[in-house]
């Protein structure tokens, strides 16, 4: 049940990840026409907000697709040294730390939207960009991370308990370590 979650995490958040890319891309063609633009003297103007604001939401929704994907830092010279059970518990506790982290981040990434959203606020800038726009979104990809990181450890500790602990590897272990179990 555990590895059918994760296979269905993956394929949803594979599908996030096309479309944040897809948001990327469309950023760096409006980044490149006012570029383009500047040279015939004109400009479409807040490339540089627009830009910033793509940045922060790529970061935010695509973490979870790195976390499934293992490519989160990890320092391992410990785990890279222990056998199979204790290297399933360190990849357990680095995901339990890691959940607290993220559900830390989230739960304070709230006041920021509450903020937006009571005050009204938008953008110190000429497009004077209705904050809760940029905000509410962001604010949803790290909940969406504390979320998937959550569920990513409780799979990790129900193998764990189970006595599965090799089964792990594939989604908590260390990217680097795939490449050489290959």
């Amino acid at each position: 049940m555990e590895l059918k979650m994760i296979d269905a995490l993956r394929r949803l958040n594979k599908g996030i990840a096309l479309c944040v890319g897809a948001g990327l891309l469309i950023c760096a063609a409006f980044v490149l026409t006012d570029i383009i633009m500047r040279r015939f003297g004109t400009s479409l103007g807040g490339t540089e907000e627009i830009a910033g604001y793509a940045m922060a939401l790529a970061t935010s929704w695509g973490m979870s697709y790195t976390l499934l994907e293992m490519g989160h830092v990890r320092i391992d010279i410990l785990r890279s040294r222990a056998g199979g059970f204790k290297r399933a518990l360190f990849d357990v506790f680095s995901m339990i730390v890691m959940s607290g982290v993220i559900i830390t981040i989230a739960i304070k990434a709230w006041p920021v939207l509450e903020r937006s959203i009571k005050n009204d606020s938008t953008a110190n800038t000429p497009l004077e960009t209705p904050l809760v726009w940029v905000h509410l979104p962001w604010f949803a990809g790290w909940v969406w991370f504390a979320l998937m990181s959550t569920l990513v450890t409780l799979a990790a500790l129900s193998l764990l308990l189970k006595g599965r602990h090799g089964e792990t590897e594939g989604f908590v272990g260390a990217f680097a370590e795939q490449e050489t179990l290959q």
